[in-house]
């Protein structure tokens, strides 16, 4: 099936709407189908996220809380944890958490378990649609027969379609519903049917023509940026050898108008979807005795350069003095730019590590007020230039635009940049770049 904006069937357009997951993913998808029309019921186990969204509270910055108490004044949208709602709804959206095991095989317990939930709730003619990041043959494979335990009939007493979620957390840029969207069924009708809710969402609909295909295309753009900036942070610890700007070296290849898309270093890959969904790829390629060499490395080079990081700031620091007698401050410790997620956060795990061979150490981010250690809470600390001039190296970890980097760059002694933002500025502090070769050997 082509791509189509104008998909003409609308006999399957509902009203009343269900999200499964009030996470970083559903609660946007839940406020843009209320922006759209529907009735919307927002549905998690945790009670604490629902008590405040109840409240008109948002946990998460994409999603202010003036946004949250308009939508709740429109009472076109309620919050609960009670699944016993879905026997009242048209349309079941699935937004759960897709996490991987320690030995990293998919931990699906989240789908299953919603699965199992709405089973017993399915009605005629309900469309159920799932967009958890997940490898190729979950949707037919696994929740399909939780499903068909209703005794209802795929295709014709009730829908069951995928759609690979395509939110990017801080991105201001581009609204929910201009990101085209790709959507996959069980059957032709299915297709028709996530098509038909779909295309008075979002601006653009792409069709597939199985669910698998929509399944795979996920994790196929997630395994494309983490294999490329994997690529790219090696190449940053070259360029540190070599000692040419890397940073510099991408502007200039950015200047051709084809064949060359720019990726940037940085401290690690973060979060729940880049660092995660490609070893799903490499989880269902074992199950058919296929060994993904490109995802192995990419995943090993990841976590090299978080410890690369580590052994630069203590490098440049015992350029003084022992790391035991020296202040830090570490700036930013969510896994991205201007949000508050610290899933799999390699800042994060980079500040772990560093706790107990310092003297004293901060951290400071304006989206992250506070993060729990080995049972232990710390604190955003205010930015002062007192401070700063206390620290022995302030390093930057993330690229928050809210970070006051040349008041950094005036006040502190030393500054290690992961993420260029020092570039074009000057102040009294000497400047380490990552992927400059600016640090003693």
């Amino acid at each position: 099936m082509k791509k189509t904006n104008n998909i003409t069937n609308n006999s399957y357009v509902r009203s009343k709407v269900g999200v499964i997951g009030m996470g970083y993913v559903g609660l946007p998808l839940a406020l843009l189908f209320l922006n759209k029309g529907y009735q919307v019921t927002g549905i998690d186990i945790n009670q604490s996220k629902i008590n405040q969204l109840q409240d008109g509270k948002s946990y998460i910055p994409d999603v202010k809380d003036k946004e949250l108490h308009e939508a709740l004044q429109s009472d076109n949208i309620i919050f609960t944890s009670n699944y016993d709602v879905i026997s009242q709804l048209d349309i079941i959206v699935i937004c759960v958490p897709t996490p991987l095991m320690n030995n990293q095989i998919p931990d699906l317990s989240y789908i299953k378990n919603a699965s199992e939930e709405i089973y017993p709730r399915l009605q005629i003619n309900q469309l159920v649609i799932l967009e958890s990041s997940t490898y190729p043959g979950t949707t037919r494979d696994i929740l399909l027969p939780i499903l068909e335990k209703s005794k209802l009939q795929i295709g014709t007493d009730f829908y069951l379609g995928y759609s690979p979620e395509r939110i990017d957390p801080g991105n201001n840029t581009l609204k929910v519903e201009e990101i085209p969207k790709v959507v996959g069924g069980i059957t032709e009708d299915c297709l028709q049917m996530i098509s038909d809710f779909y295309q008075n969402v979002f601006n653009e609909i792409i069709p597939t023509s199985s669910v698998e295909i929509a399944e795979l295309c996920k994790l196929l753009e997630n395994s494309y940026r983490f294999i490329n900036v994997s690529f790219i942070n090696e190449l940053a610890m070259l360029c540190d050898q070599l000692n040419i700007n890397l940073w510099e070296a991408i502007d200039a290849a950015s200047s051709k108008p084809y064949g060359f898309q720019p990726f940037y270093p940085g401290p690690g890959i973060g979060g729940h979807c880049i660092p995660i969904d490609p070893l799903y790829l490499s989880w269902i390629g074992q199950q058919h005795g296929f060994q993904n060499q490109f995802l192995s490395l990419a995943e090993n080079k990841n976590k090299d350069i978080s410890q690369y990081v580590i052994n630069q700031i203590n490098t440049i620091v015992n350029e003084e003095k022992p790391t035991s007698e020296a202040n830090i401050l570490i700036c930013g410790i969510s896994y991205k730019k201007d949000s508050n997620d610290v899933r799999t956060s390699p800042p994060l795990e980079i500040m772990k590590a560093l706790l107990n061979n310092y003297k004293s150490l901060e951290y400071f981010d304006p989206f992250v007020r506070s993060v729990q250690i080995n049972q232990k809470t710390y604190y955003s600390t205010e930015l002062t230039p007192q401070l700063l001039k206390k620290m022995d190296i302030v390093v930057l970890l993330v690229d928050h635009s809210t970070i006051p980097v040349q008041e950094i760059l005036d006040h502190a002694k030393k500054v290690y940049d992961t993420k260029n933002v020092t570039d074009g500025l000057t102040g009294n502090a000497k400047v380490f770049l990552l992927g400059n070769g600016n640090i003693s050997k």
